[in-house]
Parts: structure tokens; C-alpha cells; sequence
């Protein structure tokens, strides 16, 4: 993702629940605001843990954070769905900084891992699940191993072009590994991120911001936030209202 700073990529307050959100960004600067009453400007190579658990509110504006008219915002914010048995866990929030987080220099290779433990570092950020997710810069004509250890893996290309298994991925595609051994070569200078984690116990359902294992939790959360029943981000004006029509049935994941 990468946007020219503008007021409009204010995301005013909307809800969560069964989920953790992690946003890490690349350039540009925003702010956190949610219901615990956290307050956080994030910054590049920084990283954001939310739990939303039985639910949380949180906003995220660019308009306060302090960036300059030509810098432009780039970023992810990847969804975590939680374990099963605490879905419905109290909400929280961490922040870490970049000089916080292991990094992992070879010749050709330079890694940051943001979440979970490989290649021999661990981040300290507390996650449930066992998510693991690294940003990685790889010089042309370099490879990288794709840890065989961590369940379901995948590598989302932000810059340059890779080949996997022979074939090329360019920036925005994502690709999913099977068992086994894997490895990215880089054909120019690139730069991605690899993800994974352990496999989920059964399927999630989701809708809008809302993902959990029982969709009647999900009908509940959508009640509470056209009810106004979430408990409020302190001295936050607006919100995101409810998606208008019909409640869709939700898919499982």
C-alpha cells in the first residue's frame, strides 16, 4: 500500500472483536487511538499489536501524526484471528519500537522479524497463535529459505521481482507455500514480507471487522456497534458507521 498523505486517510472509530490486528509501516507516520485510552503515533519499522478479543474501538489518523505535505503513507495491517478458547479474551494493546526488534544481516539478506521466532532471533513482541512475520530486503541474485517449521507460510512481494519454484511474482501478489522446502531468489533488489503461523483449529467466520468462530458473536457485534453498546475511544469524535442494507450472511474462512 502506498498513498500520498492526505486528511482523508483518517479512519475514524470502528470496532473489532476475535481478532489481533498488527500494522507495521514502510514510510509516513500515523496514530492509534482506542477505547483502553491508548494514544500512539507509530512510526516506519515500528509495530502495533492490538487484541480485540471480546471487542475493542480504535481510530487511525495521519492528520495529526506529523508528517510532511510530500511524504507519502506505506504500510500493512495484517488480521490475526485468535485461538479459539480466547476469542472472546479482554482487548489490549502493545507498541514496540524498531531498535526493539531483532535484525538479521547476512551477505545479500536483511531481515527484520516482527513477530514470533527464526532464523535464529525471536521478536519480544506477546502474540497468541504463534504468527510469525518478517520483513525481508534481498539483494539481486540472493536467496532466502523459507523456515520449514512454521505451519502455513507465505511470502507478500512489496518491491522488485522474486522467482519461487521458477516462477515470478511481482509486487502485490502473495505467495502460499506448501510443506517442504521453499526458498525466494531475488531477480533485482526486492523487498517482502514472510508470514505464517500455526494452522487455525477450525474454519472463522467474518464480516466487516468482525471475525469469529460462532457467527451469532458476530450478529451480536454488529447489534452493539448499531446500538452504540462498544465502549467509546476517550475524547474521539466520529466514527465508521455500520455497512448499510441487509445483514449478509457471514462465509466462513
Amino acid at each position: 500500500m502506498e498513498i500520498v498523505n492526505d486528511a482523508s486517510l483518517d479512519i475514524l472509530a470502528h470496532p473489532h472483536i476475535g481478532l489481533a490486528t498488527v500494522t507495521y509501516l514502510f514510510s509516513g507516520r500515523m496514530t492509534h487511538r482506542d477505547s483502553l485510552g491508548s494514544i500512539q503515533l507509530i512510526e516506519p519499522g515500528e509495530v502495533n499489536w492490538m487484541t480485540a478479543g471480546r471487542g475493542i474501538v480504535h481510530s487511525e489518523r495521519v492528520s495529526d501524526a506529523g508528517n510532511d505535505p510530500a511524504t507519502s503513507l506505506a504500510g500493512l495491517q495484517t488480521w490475526v484471528a485468535l485461538p479459539e478458547s480466547i476469542e472472546e479474551t479482554e482487548p489490549s494493546f502493545a507498541h514496540h519500537g524498531s531498535d526493539e526488534l531483532p535484525l538479521v544481516e547476512e551477505d545479500g539478506i536483511r531481515l527484520q522479524v516482527v513477530l514470533g521466532g527464526c532464523y535464529g532471533v525471536k521478536s519480544p513482541v506477546a502474540t497468541v497463535g504463534k504468527p510469525f512475520y518478517a520483513q525481508c530486503d534481498l539483494a539481486a541474485g540472493h536467496t532466502i529459505e523459507i523456515p520449514v517449521d512454521i505451519d502455513e507460510r507465505a511470502a507478500y512481494i512489496l518491491k522488485g521481482q522474486v522467482l519461487i519454484d521458477n516462477q515470478p511474482f511481482q509486487p502485490g501478489n502473495l505467495a502460499v507455500f506448501g510443506k517442504g522446502g521453499a526458498e525466494i531468489k531475488a531477480e533485482k533488489h526486492a523487498k517482502f514480507m514472510i508470514l505464517g503461523g500455526d494452522r487455525l483449529e477450525k474454519p472463522r467466520f467474518m464480516w466487516w471487522n468482525f471475525v469469529s468462530s460462532r457467527q451469532e458473536l458476530i450478529e451480536q457485534a454488529r447489534s452493539d456497534w448499531q446500538k452504540g453498546n462498544f465502549e467509546a475511544i476517550p475524547n474521539e469524535t466520529g466514527f465508521v458507521p455500520l455497512p448499510e442494507g441487509n445483514f449478509p450472511r457471514v462465509q466462513p474462512l
